[in-house]
């Protein structure tokens, strides 16, 4: 096919914190050494933040680093930690308030900030483009581009216009192909392309498994008088069983809105377990059902996230490109945060960067980028809490959060083994004849809700006449192989209701409504089969968050 080929120095690959860090920090440089170098962002959402969904509580460092006057520039980080409590629940009537004196250490948020990770994407998408930055939003990266030495050269943005059945429609167009010197990867966790370089350069041969968690989340419109602007609230425990891992968080920002959302680590046994329905569970407790009677949620999402840590950390580079944000896996999960390590790799990438470019030595692998993350504050931050997930692992909720207290606390990250998680999160699940079913409540509308009713909130949308982007590689496998031995527990690990069990004929059908797709990528993580492929829809398609 013709493509139309467009060149520049670096191409960047995804609108959230680490591309979009990288991208302005590449552009100061670019300014400060008299140079024009050319710059372009490729972003799958209708807009830079239509995709970007997290918790989310900032530390603020990197931001400065980057941008020094930040607040005076009308950054939207405004509302600043007051309050910061942890929760022990025993079951829906019972929890316990843990004394801030037991709080582990990463888990103390004062000096932090409660923020909307989409708004501040948006705000660094508008110093980007002031900047010089060329940012194309709603064209997903669909393919590499490997020159004839097998190193990258590039991506081509997903074509448009084409058929279920992969035919050209009248409104087709081809994509594009972006050349450069340097390619970043800012995916965020688990992307398609850096999917495909890690099994193309063996970039985790020398790690463990990526280990993962889905994050739930809405946004809530309370009664001020309910309000505590500032207020940071974490739980543990119930729903959980102490086997799996998982927790929930309440941030109270300015106006009565609050943000909360539930987490749930995709190393879980029981195939009945449903991560969306613990959330809505979770919400009836009486330390977060008092918060939110009576007012209106407005926005709903799910996105996957890292948790594997410093064990899980790939090989960062390869010959024509780097590994940026939660495409590498920055995420602190000790803190339960990434959006400054995400900032920081953007920033040591734009740096490691440039001084190839100034030396005139950008093409090939540039090293110094590994090199300089583990000399920087990232590197030591994930190293000293090495054990974390290994340990919640090991010991359970309950022991683990006990060793972490005395890790983080006493030894602060210093004790003298490193503990691992080899087994792979899609190969914990046990047997469904080995599980207890789990029976949820019924949805009551005003707390707890449906997940259709949810997805509409997301203001999801796809283009329905166009190749499925979820792929099976096997369309058997649902029906023969994961229905009998897992009751098909895609059926409830997916937060959007795509994917549905159905009888047609007196047969049962696996059935994928794509058009529902949050862009999670659960099913690709968690899948037992590992049958599931989330590849990038056609550009501007999935959700359109607002204030996540």
């Amino acid at each position: 096919m013709n493509r139309e080929s467009m060149e520049f120095d670096v191409v960047i690959v995804g609108g959230g914190p680490a591309g979009l860090a990288t991208a302005c920090r590449l552009a100061q440089l670019s300014q400060e050494h008299d140079k024009d170098w050319q710059i372009a962002l490729v972003e799958k959402g209708s807009e830079i933040g239509a995709h970007i969904m997290s918790g989310a509580v900032i530390e603020t460092e990197a931001l400065t680093e980057l941008f020094p006057d930040w607040q005076s520039m009308g950054a939207p980080v405004k509302t600043a930690v007051t309050d910061d409590e942890f929760y022990y629940l025993r079951n829906l009537e019972k929890g316990k308030k843990v004394p801030g004196m037991f709080i582990p250490k990463p888990m103390r948020n004062h000096g932090n900030y409660i923020i909307s990770l989409g708004n501040l994407c948006r705000w660094l998408g508008e110093q980007a483009e002031n900047l010089g930055v060329n940012i194309f939003p709603g064209f997903p990266a669909s393919e590499l581009i490997y020159g004839e030495d097998g190193s990258v050269k590039g991506i081509i943005t997903g074509d448009m216009g084409v058929d279920s059945k992969g035919n050209q429609k009248g409104s087709f167009e081809p994509g594009y192909e972006l050349l450069a010197s340097q390619t970043v990867f800012a995916e965020g966790c688990r992307g398609s392309l850096g999917k495909q370089l890690m099994a193309k350069f063996d970039l985790q041969k020398d790690s463990d498994p990526q280990h993962y968690g889905i994050g739930l989340k809405e946004v809530w419109q309370v009664d001020e008088t309910a309000s505590q602007p500032g207020k940071v609230v974490h739980t543990l425990g119930w729903p959980l069983d102490n086997h799996t891992e998982g927790g929930g968080f309440l941030y109270h920002l300015d106006k009565g809105t609050v943000a909360l959302g539930f987490v749930v680590a995709l190393n879980y046994e029981n195939p009945y377990l449903s991560p969306f329905e613990t959330f809505q569970q979770w919400k009836q407790h009486p330390t977060i059902k008092n918060i939110i009677k009576g007012g209106k949620r407005v926005s709903y999402g799910a996105r996957a996230m890292n948790k594997g840590g410093f064990q899980s950390l790939p090989k960062l580079t390869f010959p024509g490109g780097l590994l940026v944000g939660c495409e590498a896996g920055f995420l602190n999960p000790a803190k339960i945060k990434g959006t400054h390590t995400a900032l920081k790799s953007g920033l040591i990438a734009a740096e490691s960067i440039a001084e190839a470019l100034l030396k005139e030595q950008a093409d090939g692998e540039l090293s110094g980028y590994a090199e300089n993350i583990k000399n920087s504050s990232i590197y030591r931050e994930l190293y000293k809490s090495r054990n974390f997930e290994p340990g919640l692992n090991k010991l359970g909720t309950f022991f683990g959060a006990a060793f972490t207290f005395i890790d983080q606390n006493i030894f602060f990250g210093k004790l003298p083994f490193t503990w691992h998680s080899k087994k792979p999160d899609y190969a914990c699940l046990k047997p469904a004849n080995q599980c207890q079913a789990i029976e949820y409540p019924r949805p009551d509308n005003e707390i707890s809700f449906d997940r259709l009713s949810s997805v509409f909130l997301s203001s999801t949308n796809h283009e329905e006449d166009q190749p499925c982007h979820l792929q099976l590689q096997d369309s058997s496998i649902p029906i023969e192989i994961n229905l009998p031995k897992w009751a098909e527990p895609a059926q409830r690990y997916c937060p959007a209701a795509v994917y549905e069990v159905v009888k047609e004929n007196d047969e049962e059908r696996f059935r994928i409504n794509a058009q529902n797709c949050v862009h999670c990528k659960t099913c690709d993580i968690k899948d037992p089969s590992q049958n599931i492929n989330w590849q990038t829809p056609e550009g501007g398609g999935g959700p359109n968050y607002s204030n996540m």
